[in-house]
C-alpha cells in the first residue's frame, strides 16, 4: 500500500552536506502530486522547510534554508530528494517528507494538508 521512506541522515560537521532521499511506493509522484519536506528540532514547532509539485512545477523554501537546500524529483526512480549544503547546528532536526495528490502550487504548508508521511530520518550537526 502507500508508503513513504526518508532515508539520508546523519551526523555532520557545520558547513557539511547531505542528500535525503523520499522513496514512494503504492503510488506515482509524478502524476499530480505534491511532495513537501518538513522538520521537527526539539522544543519547536514543526516547519516546512521545502516542497515540489508535480502538478504545476513549482517549488518552496523556507526563508532559513533558501540558497542551502535543494528539491528535486528523480520520475524514474520515484523518489525526491533533498540536497543541504552549508549545515547549520540549527538545522538539526527529524527531518520528514509527506505527499498530497492534487496539490496544485507548492506554497507555505503547515503539514495538515498532506496525508501521507514518512517516518522520519534524523540530521545532526555538530562539531
Amino acid at each position: 500500500q502507500v508508503q513513504l521512506v526518508e532515508s539520508g541522515g546523519g551526523l555532520v560537521q557545520p558547513g557539511g552536506s547531505l542528500r535525503l532521499s523520499c522513496a514512494a511506493s503504492g503510488f506515482t509522484l509524478s502524476y499530480h502530486y505534491a511532495v513537501g519536506w518538513f522538520r521537527q528540532a526539539p522544543g519547536k514547532e514543526r516547519e516546512e522547510v521545502s516542497c515540489i509539485s508535480s502538478t504545476d512545477g513549482s517549488t518552496y523554501y523556507a526563508d532559513s534554508v533558501k540558497g542551502r537546500f535543494t528539491i528535486s524529483r528523480d520520475n524514474a526512480k520515484n523518489t525526491v530528494y533533498l540536497q543541504i549544503d552549508s549545515l547549520k547546528p540549527e538545522d538539526t532536526a527529524v527531518y520528514y517528507c509527506a505527499a498530497e495528490r492534487l496539490a496544485l502550487h507548492c506554497k507555505y504548508y503547515t503539514g495538515d494538508e498532506f496525508g501521507s508521511w514518512g517516518q522520519g530520518t534524523q540530521v545532526t550537526v555538530s562539531s
